[in-house]
Order: C-alpha cells, then sequence, then structure tokens
C-alpha cells in the first residue's frame, strides 16, 4: 500500500480515503473502518457460500453517519435489523457494524454495512427488497446524518475463497478519487498496483478492488477491500 500511495500521489484529488474494519497495520493507509468477528448474522451467510466462488461478485459497502446523542437502543436496533437481511435469497453475505477505526476521511462515519452479491441483478433486487426499504425507513432514516455507499464489481476472488470472512478477521477499504483528465489506462494502473498487494503482505487473506457504479460514493471512483486473518 505504500508503494500505490507513492505511486498515485500526483494522481489524486486528495488522499486516500481509509477506514479499517479492525486492523492496526500502519504499513496501510486506507480509508479504515473495524469490524470484529464473530458476528450473529454469519451463520446463514456460511451455508449460503458453501458452493464455490462466482466468477465475478458484486461488493456493496454502506457507512452510516450516526446522530450524536444517538439512543444506543436505536443504534443496536439499526445494526440487528440490518444484519437480519443477511436472510434474503439475493443476499450471499452480509455483515453490519461499528467502525474500528477511520483515516482521512471528510465525515466521520461511525457504523458500516458489508454485503456481496452474484450480479448486479441481485444487488438492486435486494435494495428494492420490502423488508429492506422497511429497515432503512424505521431504523437508519430516523438516526442517521449522512449515509454514503460504494458499489464495484471484483474477480479478485479465487474460487476456492469463501465469501465470508473468517470469525475474528478484519477488514480495511480505501476509496481513491482521480484527478480530472485522467483516463483509463491512470485508473489500470493504480488498479493493478492494488491488486499486487496481496503477494507483498503475508497477513492479507483476501483483497478485492474495481470501479465504482454507485451513484451515492461522493465522487470516489476506485474501491479496494482488503480482509486480514485477525486484528493484529
Amino acid at each position: 500500500m505504500t508503494m500505490l500511495c507513492v505511486k498515485a500521489a500526483r494522481l489524486l484529488t486528495s488522499k486516500p480515503f481509509p477506514f479499517a474494519f479492525s486492523s492496526h497495520n500502519h504499513k496501510l493507509r486506507p480509508f479504515f473502518f473495524s469490524f470484529k468477528q464473530p458476528y450473529s448474522a454469519s451463520s446463514k451467510s456460511q451455508i449460503k457460500m458453501s458452493s464455490s466462488t462466482p466468477s465475478q461478485i458484486v461488493e456493496h459497502i454502506v457507512l452510516f453517519k450516526v446522530k450524536e446523542n444517538t439512543d444506543p437502543t436505536k443504534v443496536n436496533t439499526m445494526i440487528n435489523s440490518l444484519n437480519r437481511l443477511v436472510s434474503l435469497d439475493s443476499v450471499l453475505h452480509l455483515n453490519a457494524g461499528a467502525l474500528y477505526r477511520i483515516r482521512s476521511s471528510p465525515i466521520p462515519f461511525t457504523h458500516m454495512l458489508h454485503s456481496r452479491y452474484s450480479s448486479k441483478e441481485n444487488l438492486s433486487a435486494y435494495a428494492v427488497h420490502p423488508r429492506h426499504v422497511s429497515v432503512v425507513k424505521e431504523s437508519v432514516q430516523p438516526i442517521c446524518d449522512d449515509v454514503m455507499a460504494v458499489d464495484w464489481v471484483t474477480d479478485d476472488l479465487n474460487s476456492g475463497d469463501s465469501l465470508v470472512p473468517p470469525p475474528g478477521s478484519a477488514i480495511s477499504l480505501s476509496f481513491l478519487k482521480l484527478k480530472e483528465g485522467l483516463g483509463d489506462e491512470v485508473k489500470d494502473e493504480i488498479l493493478g498496483l492494488i491488486k499486487g498487494i496481496t503477494g507483498r503482505y503475508g497477513g492479507i487473506h483476501q483483497i478485492s478492488s474495481g470501479e465504482n457504479f454507485s451513484a451515492r460514493a461522493k465522487g470516489y471512483l476506485i474501491a479496494s477491500l482488503a480482509v486480514f486473518s485477525r486484528i493484529e
């Protein structure tokens, strides 16, 4: 990731947008958020992932900024309601929870949802499903100041990889913007650098990257997600 930041520094409109989903690895500088496993929604998702990994996966990330002084009971209700959506037929994997750490974010997000789908059509089916719409209306909108969504298609996952991050694992996310006027060649170069990270850091269990297609990504074009075996 250090190589990526140095190589791409002149190409970005801002610093990479890192979240820490549970990592103390200071060599990485992504838009960082954390999420501690195990989690209650995993059992249904594990059953769904018993078959081989599809050739392409759609990654869906949603970041939530919960209003200050919100009743913790309402926050727990939001998270539990989101996690129960893993039972929907179109969902391969879903998990939601509080962020562990954030770096370089212009918005102080507090919580995150990560889910995976076998196609854009299945993601669209999830988005309009009555249960999902109800959770957003009743549990998310009343307590959140801001929401951001990033979606991308990845073919980085190997056929033997599980689409469910192992219990106790950590996820690191990075979102990047390119300067105006830079074409697909630069974008492809950056994505290639991201894909090459796996072999450089032994602690990375899985990496996924791609070009955002969500209209709610606040201008971020490139996204990457790295799964570590544990928070350390």
